[in-house]
């Protein structure tokens, strides 16, 4: 019997270290990681600003913050602060490695467990579907006239139901992240699942329902057809996005703008020879295993 290995469905095979081509933390298009690590660093600073003054706001001045982390939004616009501080970490430490030891430089999650490299490759597979997803029930179901109420409220909702989905497509296109390993596809969805848990939770304990379209008795058998829709739009979405992935990856190895992985490997124990247009490489293909062509 064949022994399922999880980290190997997830990329990370056990002889092998993490992301030896340095993807998680280089662009196709900004040559320089200090670049990319700027850009980072603005989003994540822009997200955490944005869930610290809504919070506030209701707090101050709805008086009514005991259920913010109980909307899927909320939640997921977290999920997208946590991933640009992690990788915005991991980007300056790349790129400050990177000044001193060119292509040949690495960064620390390359060196620590594999559960938190696990855990760093299925948050990444979050935050280039939800918000997405988000975005997209936001405005095909929620949106009304009081979603530009005010400024304030103008801004909250453009930040957190149309910004996120513009950080997203930034991860997606602007960077040489992987695609999404196919296992995340089903724990997305059960994170879904789990959702629903904490919406009737907070209806129980608290006698509302974050979405409308959650309640039975309102929408009766449309329940049920709101729930499939919405994990079969996960599925679509997931699909769609890991398939520009793959499209952006393609696109980066036709330009040599993909970090070899063999001269990453031998580069962590020197430096790098200094023609960065020789150290380039053909990506895997997402049907055939694994293989290193030099360019």
């Amino acid at each position: 019997m064949v022994r399922l290995n999880i980290y190997s469905r997830l990329g990370m095979p056990p002889d092998q270290t993490f992301d030896t081509s340095h993807k998680f933390v280089t662009s196709p298009f900004l040559r320089y990681p200090t670049s990319l690590a700027m850009l980072r660093t603005i989003i994540s600073l822009y997200t955490l600003v944005t869930l610290l003054v809504t919070l506030i706001w209701n707090a101050v001045r709805l008086h009514d913050a005991s259920s913010y982390f109980s909307y899927f939004t909320y939640l997921t616009y977290t999920g997208l602060c946590a991933y640009y501080f992690a990788s915005t970490t991991q980007t300056i430490a790349y790129a400050l490695r990177w000044r001193r030891l060119g292509t040949g430089a690495g960064y620390p999650l390359q060196r620590w467990p594999k559960i938190l490299q696990a855990l760093h490759v299925l948050l990444h597979a979050t935050i280039v579907t939800f918000p997405i997803l988000v975005t997209i029930v936001y405005w095909a179901l929620l949106s009304g006239p009081a979603t530009f109420e005010d400024t304030f409220t103008s801004w909250s909702n453009l930040s957190v139901h149309a910004f996120n989905t513009a950080f997203a497509l930034i991860e997606i296109f602007l960077t040489n992240s992987p695609p999404p390993p196919w296992l995340a596809l089903p724990i997305t969805v059960v994170l879904l699942i789990c959702y629903l848990g904490v919406a009737y939770i907070t209806h129980d304990t608290q006698g509302f329902y974050t979405y409308s379209f959650l309640d039975p008795k309102k929408q009766g058998g449309k329940l049920a057809a709101y729930i499939i829709g919405i994990a079969v739009a996960q599925i679509v979405i997931f699909s769609v996005m890991r398939g520009l992935i793959v499209l952006r990856e393609r696109w980066a190895v036709r330009n040599e703008r993909v970090l070899s992985a063999s001269v990453a490997q031998q580069g962590g124990l020197g430096r790098s020879t200094g023609n960065i247009e020789d150290d380039w490489e053909e990506v895997e293909s997402p049907t055939t295993p694994k293989k290193v062509e030099q360019v």
